[in-house]
């Protein structure tokens, strides 16, 4: 016999405290992101002797995009 307090199997609990370290996680995760993207993409710039940092924004703004999807599909769900 199922006790009132027992969730429905389909429906899952909202926590205020989980929503905040899911977020949290992901905008720590969104910052890692830039930072690496952005210093793969210095360090191609210099090896490649490139005055204007192209590589740079290239692969930070591909990390800002896949960021954006991630935070779009995690809002989504």
């Amino acid at each position: 016999m199922a006790s009132m307090n027992d969730p429905s199997p389909g429906k899952k609990e909202s926590n205020p405290s989980n929503n905040y370290l899911k977020y949290s996680g992901l905008a720590i995760q969104f910052l890692a992101a830039l930072g690496v993207f952005g210093w793969i993409g210095h360090v191609l710039d210099n090896y490649l002797s490139i005055q204007f940092p192209a590589f740079m924004l290239l692969f930070g703004l591909l990390a800002f995009g896949g960021m954006m999807f991630l935070l779009y599909r995690s809002i989504k769900n």
